[in-house]
């Protein structure tokens, strides 16, 4: 016997007759609300799912399993065992989030299968279907050995019906595209979002993933409008184990789909840290001069302006891609600065004013060096860390990067985690995981277009560390100013950086016609009052690549965000999510070319209650951003 089939051994079962399986009687699992059902069928001894809404199909037949390193794929021979059934309706509450409450109601259906070949070999499938959507993981039951084995590659597939409209980029960091299911290519990012052609919107992607090779998704040659599940790299399975989620969203909107992606947080262990009180969401200045004076005075501007941290970037212990570099040590790469930089100060300055000092440590030393600088790092008085450039994909890199966000919680660390690195929910069960990046962010310098997009597609996985850059022409020749204000509501992240390439202007120095100096335009208390967390969120009205109006709820008050493509146009923001009976103040930031500062954004003040409908006019590539407060 092979080590492989050692796992699914079962003893108690005897083989089964020779020759083709029938085909089992559908079983169905329907969401609470009944809009949406899913049928499961043992195909002549194959699994397989479908998935309807509103009774139309969504997905047809489509298959599941596993091709296998050593031996036969998991794919077929089974018969079905037992099922179980039950239904949970429970309500949690996250750390911080886009929402203060979230609800996890689902139906779930247990499919215990085995497969009688030589060895015999078990297989359950857990299937939970929401209001939201369906997801489903495969389970591997522990046996009398102590086995393991490797999956070479998932044969997951999602049939569509048709050759829907999706949004597809290749790298976590890409321009996103409008193409149709039969072009996308293999590789494809996840979520995947589809507008169907006379239904929902649907969002495909995974959930869950801690210790697994990456899913990304990929066309599917031999079935047309069809999708299969693309791992990167083999995958080993130790028994008992499981892959993550992976999820079929759906929603009657763009807007709606966004609105639901705390079904990714609920596909996720409950919170694994018993003291959260240390973990601190808030808006970070990034210092750009590696210079003792530049770390106060972005300390300084912080206070006056509301903000929470500051962070050193790239270059504060040396060259970031020199394996000789020591990041134990502040040694500042020559490149970048002439220093001086005394951090020690720093941390001392900033706590002395209640400002928190964040590091970057690239892949490079964080591989070499991480058991030895997170303990460091507390102790100097360091808040977080910045993992840049970390390795994505293998499930080796997989589960050192999640090992690497708990590693930092024992330590009181939070972090941030860049570039190619896509959530999948861990932020549930490890707090301290702040935010990530996995976006094309202002650096990248997007198209309003591009921006747009993305608000729809890739935040529906969840937090996105976008680098606002206000004052850097790389932005200002894409959208208006008052367009990156509303950013700060329309894309999420609890670390919220703004000024990316920005700096507060030295005394005495004029910032206007100064590309980078942050001056003291009277609209930049918009930065300074909105939070980065919310109670409540909202999406009022949107379409892919088009346009966004998000309103987010901070206690008794509300901040708004619209952002628009190239074309002109107004949308309507009624106001009944306002307590009736109350009376609130607006401030309404938007774009004026009248206005006589180099950001152009008027500021007016409105007396609203919740019986009124508040009109926005938005210019081609303009936005708009409201604060609404009780009177």
């Amino acid at each position: 016997m092979t080590r492989v089939f050692a796992i699914v051994t079962l003893a108690c079962i005897g083989l089964a007759t020779a020759g083709r399986l029938p085909a089992t009687e559908p079983s169905e699992v329907t969401s609470p609300d009944g809009r949406i059902a899913l049928q499961f069928v043992l195909q002549e001894g194959r699994p397989t799912y479908q998935v309807s809404v509103d009774g139309q199909t969504l997905l047809e037949p489509s298959s599941l399993g596993f091709a296998l390193a050593e031996g036969s794929p998991l794919d077929g021979g089974f018969r079905l065992l037992e099922t179980h059934t039950s239904t949970s309706d429970t309500t949690w509450k996250p750390v911080y989030g886009e929402r203060s409450e979230i609800r996890d109601h689902y139906r779930e259906a247990a499919y215990q299968l085995v497969d009688d070949r030589q060895p015999p070999r078990r297989l359950n499938l857990r299937f939970r279907v929401y209001d939201e959507g369906v997801a489903f993981r495969y389970e591997f039951p522990k046996t009398n050995d102590e086995s393991s084995f490797t999956i070479s590659k998932e044969l997951t597939e999602f049939r569509f019906t048709g050759n829907h409209r999706c949004w597809a980029v290749y790298t976590a960091q890409g321009v996103y595209a409008e193409q149709t299911l039969d072009a996308v290519k293999s590789g494809c990012e996840r979520p995947l979002v589809i507008q169907t052609a006379d239904g929902p919107y649907v969002a495909v992607g995974e959930a869950g993933l801690v210790d697994f090779a990456r899913m990304k998704l990929q066309g599917n040659a031999s079935e047309p409008h069809s999708l299969r599940a693309d791992l990167s790299g083999n995958a080993k399975i130790k028994t008992p184990g499981a892959t993550p989620w992976r999820f079929v969203m759906v929603g009657d909107s763009p807007g709606q789909l966004l609105e639901q992606n705390y079904l990714l947080l609920n596909l996720n262990e409950p919170c694994a840290i018993e003291d959260t009180s240390w973990i601190k969401p808030g808006k970070v200045i990034r210092e750009v001069t590696l210079t003792t004076h530049g770390g106060k005075a972005c300390i300084d501007f912080a206070v006056a302006n509301g903000l929470q941290y500051v962070e050193f970037d790239a270059g504060w212990y040396g060259h970031e891609y020199d394996n000789a570099s020591d990041a134990t040590t502040i040694t500042v790469d020559p490149k970048r600065s002439k220093g001086p930089l005394d951090l020690h100060e720093v941390i001392r300055y900033g706590e002395e004013r209640g400002i928190g000092i964040l590091l970057y440590v690239n892949q490079r030393a964080l591989s070499k060096q991480l058991d030895e600088i997170l303990p460091l790092f507390q102790q100097w008085g360091i808040k977080g860390v910045k993992y840049g450039f970390v390795h994505v994909g293998s499930q080796e890199a997989t589960r050192w990067l999640h090992e690497a966000v708990r590693k930092a919680a024992e330590h009181q660390l939070m972090v941030d985690i860049h570039d190619e690195y896509r959530p999948t929910g861990f932020e549930r069960t490890y707090p301290n995981l702040m935010t990530q990046e996995g976006i094309g962010g202002d650096e990248t310098s997007p198209s309003n277009e591009q921006t747009l997009r993305i608000v729809f597609t890739r935040m529906v996985a969840g937090a996105g560390d976008n680098t606002i850059c206000y004052f850097n022409k790389r932005v200002e020749r894409n959208a208006s100013h008052a367009y990156q204000l509303a950013k700060a509501v329309c894309i999420y992240s609890p670390w919220q950086f703004l000024y990316w390439y920005d700096r507060p202007a030295p005394e005495g120095t004029d910032p206007k016609g100064m590309n980078g100096l942050i001056g003291d335009e009277p609209e930049l208390e918009f930065y300074k009052n909105v939070p980065t967390v919310w109670d409540e969120t909202r999406v009022i009205d949107g379409q892919i690549g088009q346009y966004a109006l998000i309103a987010r709820r901070s206690g008794e008050q509300w901040f708004v965000g619209a952002m628009n493509d190239d074309q002109p146009r107004t949308l309507s923001l009624p106001l009944d999510f306002l307590e009736a009976g109350a009376e609130y103040e607006a401030r309404i930031y938007s774009d004026d070319p009248s206005v006589d500062t180099r950001t152009h954004v008027r500021i007016d003040r409105r007396q609203l209650d919740s019986t009124q409908t508040l009109d926005i006019a938005l210019p081609p590539r303009g936005g708009q951003a409201i604060q609404i407060t009780p009177k």
